[in-house]
């Protein structure tokens, strides 16, 4: 959950991303606040069968051994397949505030979890027969470098499975949340507004595929699947508001959004006081070729 605001660090961070490259230094330092964000978000979110997205993508490698995993995060994800014996799995993010994290549960405590860049990755040709991403991939800077990268880390028929946001349902939390967010970012000054995140070439059926041809991969195959994040209003809005543009944003500026959806959310409620919310997820696999 992003209660945002801490203007003195986001003046310290947005000072050192005037001398680095912007999309990564950003990223690592909101993850030194909100280690957890993504898997506090939509960990307890559910598909119509009753799985996360993290439970569907991870069902996408069921069959898999060696499986690696872009931009792991605290580890929500990988602790699926490490439930079943004789896995090999590994991790890698950019924070080393999730990687600790990750690095804290029992279940992964055989995983190698590295800080490492996606477009430089830490291991051997053909090392892994797997690799997942849940809404990482999107956010990366030289796709074309990552998505190389991986098929140079999977072996001839190893398959690649990611989830990339599709965004919000219509008429429910997630679409007001949304509208109501990028009022405040655009009444902010710039200082408090985030660098551009990855590229669009990920987020569509053709983007992707046109990004993996290149690397030696088959069409990819994709489907889109509606995560129910409804529930009471303020554990609504912990969970939309876990989203970056909110971060770097003023308290006074996060306390009005805030009490501007709860208001808003009222509208949305059923009889017994549950808000609908709903968030779209592509899940993608594609087949190295052999």
């Amino acid at each position: 959950m992003v209660e945002g605001g801490d203007s003195a660090l986001w003046a310290r961070v947005f000072a050192v991303i005037g001398r680095t490259g912007p999309r990564e230094e950003f990223l690592r330092s909101f993850h030194a606040e909100h280690p957890a964000v993504t898997g506090d978000a939509l960990g307890g979110g559910r598909a119509p069968d009753g799985r996360s997205s993290y439970a569907i993508l991870a069902d996408r490698v069921a069959g898999r051994r060696r499986i690696l995993d872009l931009g792991c995060g605290d580890g929500v994800l990988l602790e699926l397949p490490a439930a079943a014996p004789g896995r090999r799995l590994a991790g890698v993010d950019l924070s080393p505030d999730s990687s600790a994290l990750a690095r804290r549960r029992p279940a992964l405590a055989g995983t190698g979890l590295a800080q490492a860049r996606a477009q430089r990755l830490p291991f051997s040709d053909g090392a892994f027969d797997a690799c997942v991403s849940h809404l990482a991939l999107m956010l990366m800077g030289d796709a074309e470098k990552v998505v190389a990268e991986t098929a140079r880390v999977l072996v001839p028929g190893g398959v690649l499975a990611c989830a990339v946001g599709g965004g919000a349902v219509g008429g429910e939390a997630y679409e007001l949340f949304g509208s109501l967010r990028g009022a405040a970012v655009r009444r902010a000054p710039g200082t408090q507004r985030i660098p551009a995140l990855g590229g669009r070439r990920t987020r569509s059926r053709a983007g992707l595929a046109g990004l993996l041809a290149p690397a030696g991969f088959e069409p990819p195959r994709r489907e889109t699947v509606e995560i129910d994040l409804s529930g009471p209003a303020e554990r609504v809005r912990a969970a939309v508001s876990g989203i970056y543009d909110v971060g770097p944003l003023a308290p006074a500026a996060v306390a009005a959004l805030r009490a501007d959806f709860l208001t808003g959310a009222q509208s949305l409620a059923s009889a017994d006081g549950r808000v609908p919310c709903g968030f779209r997820v592509h899940i993608a696999t594609a087949r190295r070729a052999a």
